[in-house]
């Protein structure tokens, strides 16, 4: 049975772990201070070493709030903004959700603080720990469609242990980042020979990821290739209004006249606000042929409509010498389509956000034809899915990501968001063009680096040499389940030795 109200020792336990959680935020961008992220973690463990199991749960609940509730309260500007909610209920359904989020994390903690004190000293913090801190990820990522926002693996891309990503993917950098927290915590508790073991073995995987990010799983594949990624800053507000249409086509058809020398020019998500089968003829035609003169590969977003099935979709189309259309297969639930919509009754009207009533495009695979190569694309939310981007392998020379973070804001969800797109890139060791409608859009290299961008809320476009790429990472063949698998097998292992130590 739980207690309805904790302790005051668990209450200062929980929020100790509310604090740690809060500040584990600073190690995702935009502040990129990725060590925070191994100490968080080693806090946290300390606090769960200590818990009942039913303070375990308290204290990971605690937890999980300080992080979700710092690091995704944007969710609300969406909701109130520009969803046409009132601000008590966006504010509300935002603290819910932050509140849902937060139960992963205190299932793991009841878990861990059960098995806790069994076994060898080792056997919680080097392998239950990290097993079920990155299962609990894992699942929050697909489970109820998933919101693998905030895994902590993403925070250390510009860290030594990004090495790891193109071998086991941001879940298995989770599961370097949970192990270093055992590791640390090893380092203070343990006695002196073991504190130099736990010391040593710390620096031997750091060291390693190190290593790793130096080496090229992936090959040049042809010459290189001039890109330029369009950021027109149309605001939120106007985007979808008809009277400031023309105005918005224009400036993306100006930025775009002035680079025409580009082999590849993108366009952000929705970057045409009407309908494909509306703006055919008077739009996308003479933009075709124009970008067929130029010789450029014209990559676009723009909604999609199919009169014969009655279903809209986000797409996302290239024009130039060949003409393909990429529908958007992961759909944000309540942003781009109303789950158990006939059940929700007058609590759907709630959610008035512009263009949500979306279908799931039927692609077997992520991939666009532009030009003579095959892009890996992602829509928006889409790449937070390293599983459902890495199916674009190893076919992709590229990867071109769209989005539209205009949704919430200036606030943490942009940078957030790149670091996300790094991440993809670098697992795959494929470059990355990333166009957006407000920011950040940017240009990153086979290794996940920024190699140029577009400041946030400005208009601009950025333009580099972009390098096709052929072959596979590691995680391309195996994807999640490397990852999972050893998480699954260290957490196997830990439950014998946690049994046999309760015998």
């Amino acid at each position: 049975m739980y207690p309805l109200r904790p302790s005051p020792r668990l209450a200062l336990r929980a929020f100790a772990a509310t604090v740690a959680g809060g500040l584990a935020v600073l190690a995702f961008a935009p502040f990129g201070v990725y060590l925070i992220a191994v100490l968080a973690l080693a806090v946290l463990y300390e606090l769960l070493a200590r818990s009942s199991p039913a303070g375990g749960f308290w204290v990971g609940w605690a937890f999980g709030i300080g992080l979700m509730g710092f690091g995704v309260f944007w969710i609300r500007i969406s909701l109130n903004e520009f969803g046409n909610m009132g601000a008590p209920l966006a504010y509300g359904l935002t603290f819910l959700f932050i509140l849902g989020m937060a139960l992963y994390y205190g299932i793991v903690g009841w878990l861990m603080a059960g098995l806790a004190g069994r076994g060898p000293p080792w056997t919680g913090p080097l392998l239950l720990f990290p097993s079920l801190w990155v299962l609990g990820e894992w699942v929050r990522g697909w489970l109820f469609t998933g919101f693998p926002w905030l895994a902590v693996g993403y925070s250390q891309v510009d860290s030594p242990l990004a090495g790891l990503a193109p071998i086991a993917g941001v879940y298995g950098v989770s599961l370097a980042v949970a192990l270093s927290a055992g590791l640390v915590w090893g380092a203070v508790h343990w006695q002196a020979r073991d504190r130099v073991a736990a010391l040593m073995a710390l620096g031997a995987l750091w060291l390693a990821g190190g290593v790793l990010l130096h080496l090229d799983w992936t090959h040049p594949a042809g010459r290189p290739l001039r890109a330029t990624v369009v950021q027109a800053n149309i605001r939120q507000s106007v985007k979808w209004d008809p009277e400031s249409r023309i105005s918005t086509l224009r400036a993306y058809v100006k930025m775009t006249r002035a680079n025409w020398r580009s082999d590849i020019i993108v366009w952000p998500e929705t970057a045409v606000p009407d309908f494909l089968n509306r703006v055919q003829r008077v739009f996308i035609d003479p933009l075709t042929t124009e970008a067929k003169n130029s010789r450029t590969e014209l990559v676009i977003g723009i909604p999609v409509h199919d009169p014969t099935e009655h279903r809209y979709y986000n797409g996302l189309m290239s024009l130039g010498t060949i003409q393909d259309l990429y529908r958007k297969r992961h759909l944000v639930p309540f942003g781009e389509y109303m789950p158990f919509k006939s059940l929700l009754g007058p609590l759907a009207e709630a959610f008035e956000i512009p263009m949500s009533d979306f279908s799931a495009g039927r692609a077997g695979r992520p991939l666009l034809r532009v030009g003579h190569y095959l892009a890996g694309v992602s829509i928006c939310y889409e790449d937070a899915f390293p599983g459902e981007v890495v199916e674009a392998m190893p076919d992709a020379a590229f990867f071109v990501n769209v989005s539209n973070d205009a949704w919430f804001g200036d606030s943490l969800a942009p940078p957030q968001h790149l670091e996300i797109a790094r991440m993809r890139g670098l697992e795959n060791e494929r470059w990355t063009l990333r166009a957006t409608n407000t920011g950040i859009s940017a240009i990153m290299d086979a290794k996940g680096r920024i190699v140029g961008r577009v400041p946030a809320f400005e208009r601009g476009v950025n333009t580099a040499q972009m390098q096709p790429r052929a072959g596979a990472t590691p995680f391309a063949y195996a994807g999640d389940w490397l990852p999972i698998g050893a998480a699954l097998g260290m957490l196997a292992g830990g439950l014998l030795l946690a049994r046999r130590g309760a015998v």
